[in-house]
């Protein structure tokens, strides 16, 4: 089990960027699977990008790929968000989350994550 911490969240206006961090509590982070989802009020969480140990990436493809970019920094226990061209549909609190699975074809799936962060609120505005 991991404990995991989100920031870097606020108020930006559209166009502008945001760098989210999660960082983690806990021994062997750097087998872990890291992924970050959003979800807004009525809305179910929604999957942006998944980074595994071993570096393969997988982002969902219409919303966030080519503006979002997931990395992470093992030696700090750090997965970090870089949002670019922020747009107001962005706006909703963000999630980190853990999980040991790899498979690149599950890690859309939030139930696949066995923990998580209790979220960061990202607004952008016009």
């Amino acid at each position: 089990q991991v404990h995991l911490v989100e920031s870097g969240g606020g108020l930006v206006q559209t166009g502008g960027s945001l760098r989210l961090s999660c960082t983690a509590s806990g021994r062997s982070f750097s087998r872990y699977t890291m992924g970050w989802f959003r979800q807004v009020p009525g809305k179910e969480r929604e999957f942006l990008a998944a980074l595994t140990w071993s570096g393969d990436s997988t982002y969902a493809e219409d919303s966030v790929k080519g503006r979002f970019t997931i990395s992470r920094d093992n030696a700090k226990n750090t997965v970090y968000l870089q949002m670019n061209s922020l747009k107001l549909e962005d706006t909703a609190v963000y999630y980190c989350a853990a999980t040991w699975r790899v498979v690149l074809s599950t890690l859309a799936d939030a139930d696949k994550y066995d923990d998580w962060g209790q979220g960061t609120q990202v607004t952008v505005s016009s």
